[in-house]
């Protein structure tokens, strides 16, 4: 009988080859905002029948582009009061006073 070998296997499981560190779906996209939990969101809220694998991703990055275009907005309203810290009413007027996030809202 051969002798058992003591290595583990080549591959460590969805492509990744054994001694890999894990490399999240956050850190590949450049965001901040998790595409994972956008991407259970979607699959939980029962959209669609089908959908990609980067729908999380693009649904993250939007998410964090308006959450920035938002703070942007709010800081700018907090300076103009001449506040150092953001309050919810300066995330309010932000958005009363952008017409296109108004009408988003």
């Amino acid at each position: 009988m051969p002798p058992k070998s003591t290595r583990k296997s080549k591959i460590a499981g969805r492509g990744r080859v054994a001694g890999q560190k894990a490399v999240s779906g956050t850190s590949k996209a450049g965001l901040i905002f998790a595409p994972a939990r956008c991407q259970r969101a979607i699959k939980m809220g029962r959209y669609s029948d089908r959908y990609s694998k980067s729908a999380g991703v693009f649904m993250a990055g939007v998410l964090e582009y308006l959450t920035a275009e938002v703070l942007d907005l709010a800081q700018v309203e907090c300076g103009a009061m001449k506040n150092k810290t953001i309050q919810p009413k300066h995330i309010n007027l932000a958005f009363r006073r952008d017409q296109e996030l108004g009408m988003l809202m």
